[in-house]
C-alpha cells in the first residue's frame, strides 16, 4: 500500500524534511512506501486529508482549522520544525531599515491563502492598520490556476513588478535576494517580529484521527522516519543537494542545501505546549478557532516517545 503525504509547496525548505523522507528513503526505511504530493494552497491539502485523498499533511500546523474545525477530528504528529517560517520581503528599493514594518503602507503583498493569516496578525500586532494605511494581502496573480510553487512564483512577481512584496518561505526569499529584487524585512523565526510571533505556527506533520485509530503502526513509522531525517539532515547538511536534484529546478536546487543548513537549529520534532498555546491564541484572534482545546486535542500525545527516539 503505497501512503500519500501532501505538500502545499514543494520548491522549498519550509516542508523538506518530509521531502527527503520521502526521496532519501527513510520512509522505506521503516517500511512505508510513501509518495508526495503538491496540493495548493494549504487549506486545500487539509480538506483532501478530511476527504480520504492523502494520509498525511505536510504543511503549516494552524492550517488543519481549514478543514477541521475546533481540532475535531485531526491531530498533529510532529514538527517538521520549530517556529514560524515565512518571511516578509519587500522590493529592494522601498526599504530603509530591516523591521520597520511601516514599509508596507500603500503596498500590495502577495502571500497564499492561509499563510496570509499570519502576516495580518504580526501586522496588526505591530501597530499596522491594514485597512487603514492601505496595504494590500492577496495572493499573487495567476497562482489561483493549479499547483503551484508559491515562493518561488512569489519572488518572479516581485521580479517582474505585479507586487510590492512577498510573506514566503525561504528558498523564494533566497531567490528574491540573490537576484537584488527583495530585501528581507522580517525573519520571524530568527527573532523579528512582535511578541509572540515565533509562536503563530510551525511546520508539522497530522493526520486524521480515524487513519491513527486504525493504522498506528504505521503513524508510528511515519514519525521515526521523519525524526531519522531530521538526525541525518544534522549531521550531513549537504545530502539534501540530492533531494534538490531531483525535485527541483537547477538554480533552486543549487541553495537548497545551503538554505537546510540554516534551518537546522530548528529540527526539532517535538511539539511543546507553549507551540500550542501560541499557535491557538493566535487562531482565536483571527477567528478561526472558538474554544480553549487542550494539548491532547491538537497532539497525538502516543508519538511523543519517539519525537527524540
Amino acid at each position: 500500500m503505497t501512503l500519500k503525504i501532501a505538500v502545499p509547496d514543494l520548491i522549498s525548505n519550509s516542508y523538506f524534511p518530509v521531502e527527503a523522507a520521502v526521496e532519501l528513503g527513510f520512509f522505506k526505511a521503516t517500511g512505508l512506501d510513501v509518495s508526495l504530493e503538491l496540493i495548493f494552497p494549504v487549506d486545500k491539502a487539509y480538506a483532501a486529508l478530511k476527504e480520504g485523498r492523502v494520509d498525511f499533511v505536510g504543511g503549516s500546523a494552524h492550517s488543519a482549522l481549514a478543514a477541521f474545525p475546533e481540532w475535531k477530528g485531526v491531530k498533529l504528529l510532529a514538527a517538521q520544525a520549530q517556529g514560524m517560517y515565512w518571511f516578509l520581503v519587500m522590493r529592494s528599493d522601498l526599504v530603509n531599515q530591516k523591521g520597520d514594518l511601516s514599509v508596507v503602507k500603500g503596498r500590495k503583498i502577495g502571500a497564499a491563502p492561509w499563510v496570509e493569516m499570519g502576516l495580518r496578525q504580526l501586522l496588526t500586532a505591530g501597530g499596522i492598520d491594514i485597512e487603514g494605511d492601505g496595504v494590500q494581502i492577496a495572493p499573487v496573480p495567476g497562482v489561483q490556476a493549479g499547483n503551484v510553487n508559491f515562493g518561488v512564483t512569489a519572488a518572479k512577481a516581485l521580479e517582474d513588478g505585479k507586487i510590492d512584496g512577498f510573506w514566503a518561505n525561504g528558498m523564494g526569499t533566497e531567490v528574491a535576494v540573490r537576484n537584488g529584487v527583495g530585501t528581507v524585512v522580517l525573519d520571524v523565526r530568527r527573532g523579528d517580529g512582535p511578541a509572540g510571533c515565533f509562536d503563530y505556527t510551525f511546520a508539522s506533520i497530522a493526520s486524521t484521527d480515524k487513519f491513527i485509530e486504525k493504522s498506528p503502526d504505521l503513524v508510528a513509522a511515519s514519525v521515526s522516519a521523519l525524526v531519522s531525517t531530521q538526525k541525518a539532515l544534522i549531521e550531513n547538511p549537504d545530502i539534501a543537494a540530492k533531494v534538490g536534484e531531483k525535485l527541483f529546478p537547477p538554480t533552486e536546487a543549487s541553495l537548497i542545501a545551503t538554505l537546510i543548513e540554516r534551518d537546522l537549529p530548528y529540527y526539532d520534532a517535538s511539539i511543546s505546549t507553549r507551540a500550542v498555546d501560541g499557535m491557538n491564541a493566535f487562531a482565536r484572534s483571527l477567528g478561526i478557532l472558538q474554544g480553549h482545546p487542550v494539548y491532547s486535542d491538537v497532539v497525538a500525545e502516543q508519538f511523543k516517545p519517539l519525537w527524540s527516539a
